[in-house]
């Protein structure tokens, strides 16, 4: 029985890239029934809404999207596709893997798996400005609330993920002993949940800042790290800067009704139509849903053969420093799976 999946193309490259994606997903013999979507500008000509029902009911239906970097519409009236998705599916876990393939970088060992809570802290919304005498906006107010609930569930889906995965090791980035409260209230539970799994994962508490200067002398110590919405945020794409940038960055967020897997780039809209476009990002986030309905060894394949090809540098775009078009690239990738 195929697996239903939510596809979206998006704006820019990304239905170049996603064309790519489900070619060698279709090479590898992956039996998966697409339903094809709109999202992003391509959804505000047809539907005027950037996230529009019709999407998000099929997503409601298959619990699974791949999706394309999209467009955000600028100007009034239009929701965010993100918080549109986040809000409906509560997708509380952003995954960021950052691993070296090209190995021409400043560092060959990196392994890092960054999991952000994806619904509250500063990013939850709640802000206000404040008038003093006649200035209305005299000075402005941002809530971070951090709950025990949110906490817990993205901590503990951290250390699942290093079980399952095959990890050894779950950091925790707070700054508690500044916010003592909120990002108090984070690290306490942190320390709750790495009782439960004492002698099978191995813990340890990291300073953010403190954090952020270690990951850029020494990334290869870190493994899976779990924090809170902002942190995340800023973080995961500091570990995507150590192994390249975001060309060969995936991205998933998890959530309690669906899960939703993408590349994490923009829509590159200068090389949209040219056939240039690298789908690395996207295949990438492929494999993590092929992880995540259980289709590990295939993904694994996949994996095998992208980096495989990348670092025999013979066939790659030229964000790789190659001249390889987006088709070539993608026949070379399917060439070494058969």
């Amino acid at each position: 029985m195929p697996t239903p999946v939510t596809l979206i193309p998006g704006d820019g490259i990304g239905p170049s890239i996603t064309d790519a994606t489900v070619r060698v997903l279709q090479a590898a013999g992956a039996d998966i029934a697409w339903d094809r979507q709109l999202a992003g500008m391509s959804a505000v000509t047809r539907w005027h809404d950037p996230m529009p029902d019709v999407t998000l009911d099929s997503i409601r239906r298959t619990g699974l999207a791949l999706k394309g970097p999209l467009e955000t519409p600028v100007g009034e009236g239009y929701r965010s596709v993100n918080v549109a998705l986040r809000k409906t599916f509560d997708l509380y876990a952003n995954v960021r893997p950052a691993h070296v393939i090209m190995r021409s970088g400043r560092f060959e060992k990196v392994d890092i798996v960054l999991v952000r809570e994806n619904t509250e802290g500063l990013y939850i919304g709640i802000e206000h400005y404040v008038r003093i005498g006649d200035d209305p906006r005299a000075a402005a107010e941002s809530l971070a609330v951090i709950t025990r609930f949110g906490s817990e569930r993205v901590i503990r889906y951290a250390f699942e993920y290093a079980l399952s995965h095959g990890r050894k090791k779950v950091t925790i980035a707070h700054k508690a002993n500044i916010l003592k409260y909120s990002q108090g209230l984070f690290l306490d539970v942190g320390r709750e949940i790495a009782r439960e799994y004492q002698g099978r994962i191995e813990f340890e508490e990291q300073i953010i800042d403190a954090m952020a200067m270690k990951l850029v002398l020494y990334p290869e110590r870190f493994d899976v790290i779990v924090t809170t919405n902002l942190f995340g945020d800023i973080l995961s794409d500091l570990v995507s800067g150590l192994v390249g940038g975001l060309g060969l960055a995936p991205g998933a967020n998890i959530g309690r009704t669906g899960a939703i897997f993408e590349a994490v780039h923009g829509t590159a809209p200068d090389i949209a139509g040219r056939n240039v476009a690298n789908p690395g990002a996207l295949l990438l986030a492929a494999c993590m849903m092929l992880d995540h309905i259980g289709d590990k060894p295939r993904a694994d394949r996949i994996r095998e053969a992208f980096e495989g090809l990348v670092r025999e540098g013979k066939v790659l775009t030229r964000d790789l420093g190659g001249t390889a078009t987006t088709d070539q690239f993608t026949d070379a990738i399917i060439a070494r799976l058969t």
